[in-house]
C-alpha cells in the first residue's frame, strides 16, 4: 500500500489542485472539518468500482485517501485493491495530522464527536452496564461485557470494528449539510 505524509499531499496539491482526495469519513466527520480539496465518500458506502466507472478517480494515476487518522483510509485502500483499482495513496496520519501541521481546513458549523470517540463512550457503557446488571440482576449479564471485550479485542487485532460501521450508520453521523 502506498503512502504519502501530509506534507507531500500539500505539495502535491500545490502543483497539481486537481488532484483527486477522497475523505472516507462519515458525513457528520467530514461536516465538521475537512481539507478544502477533498470531497466525502464514506467508508460504509464507498464502492470503488462504481467511483472508477465514473470517472471520477485520477484517470489511472494517484489518488489520495484520508480519514482522521489513517485506519479507515488504509481499510479503503484495501478496498481499492481488492477491486483491482490502482493508484491509492493513503495519507499518513489523515485529517489529525494534516490540521496539526497547521494546513489550511474547511470548518462547518456542526460539531460531532469523532467516531473513534463513540466507539469509545459506547463500548465503556455497555461494559459498565453489563457489569452493573451482572452484580445486581443476574449473573449472566457480565457475559455483554465480555462480549464487548472480546469485540475491542477483535478490532485492535484485525483493524475491523463493527460498532464503528453501526455507529457511522447512526442519522447523527449520516446527515449532509447541503450547500447553501
Amino acid at each position: 500500500m502506498k503512502t504519502i505524509t501530509v506534507q507531500e499531499l500539500k505539495a502535491v496539491l500545490e502543483a497539481t489542485p486537481h488532484s483527486v482526495v477522497l475523505d472516507v469519513r462519515t458525513p457528520a466527520e467530514f461536516g465538521e472539518v475537512h481539507v478544502r480539496q477533498a470531497r466525502n465518500e464514506p467508508l460504509d458506502r464507498l464502492d470503488p468500482a462504481a467511483l472508477a466507472r465514473s470517472g471520477s478517480l485520477a484517470g489511472g494515476g494517484d489518488f489520495y485517501l484520508l480519514c482522521l487518522s489513517g485506519a479507515r483510509a488504509s481499510s479503503a485502500a484495501a478496498g481499492f485493491a481488492k477491486a483491482g483499482i490502482k493508484g491509492a495513496v493513503v495519507v499518513e496520519g489523515g485529517t489529525r495530522a494534516w490540521i496539526d501541521a497547521g494546513f489550511p481546513v474547511e470548518r462547518g458549523s456542526s460539531r460531532v464527536i469523532s467516531l473513534e470517540r463513540q466507539v469509545r463512550i459506547v463500548a465503556g457503557l455497555l461494559i459498565l452496564v453489563g457489569a452493573g446488571l451482572g452484580r445486581f440482576v443476574h449473573p449472566g449479564f457480565y457475559g455483554l461485557s465480555a462480549f464487548v471485550g472480546a469485540g475491542l479485542v477483535f478490532a485492535g487485532v484485525t483493524d475491523f470494528c463493527g460498532m464503528a460501521i453501526v455507529l457511522g450508520r447512526m442519522p447523527w453521523n449520516t446527515r449532509r449539510k447541503l450547500p447553501a
